[in-house]
């Protein structure tokens, strides 16, 4: 039993880690490259891993439900961002609000962590090489 209470809080760290990482990543130069590829790990599992077992398929979801479900916690929202609301806050947000704002917020997120990344690089190259 130690063990699953062990899991369940190194999840708990991991996963919510991962996630601000995530979210904000971008924002320091150093990290930038390993938020891109941390995006696109997510992407993939989303919409790829998704096909077969749902879109937004996490494994890392997936693996903490094993452990929380062997706690004896049953009936696990789909969504980890709902479930971390709720545990961490105390808030219980309707799904589909909390699922469209999470796509929002990994979609901005890509979006900088590309201009940052990779686009942010092109244009300053064209606009030295008009001067």
């Amino acid at each position: 039993m130690f063990w699953y209470h062990f899991l369940d809080y190194f999840f708990l760290v991991f996963h919510t880690v991962f996630t601000l990482f995530n979210i904000f990543g971008w924002i320091w130069k150093k990290t930038r490259l390993a938020n891109f590829i941390t995006l696109s790990l997510t992407g993939l599992s989303w919409f790829g891993l998704g096909i077969f077992y749902g879109w937004g398929f996490c494994p890392f979801t997936e693996w903490h439900w094993q452990v929380l479900e062997k706690l004896g916690n049953h009936n696990l929202p789909y969504s980890y961002i709902k479930y971390l609301l709720f545990r961490l806050l105390g808030l219980n947000f309707n799904e589909e609000l909390i699922e469209t704002a999470t796509l929002v917020v990994f979609i901005l997120a890509v979006l900088l962590s590309v201009y940052f990344n990779f686009l942010r690089k092109l244009i300053f190259r064209k606009k030295a090489v008009k001067k």
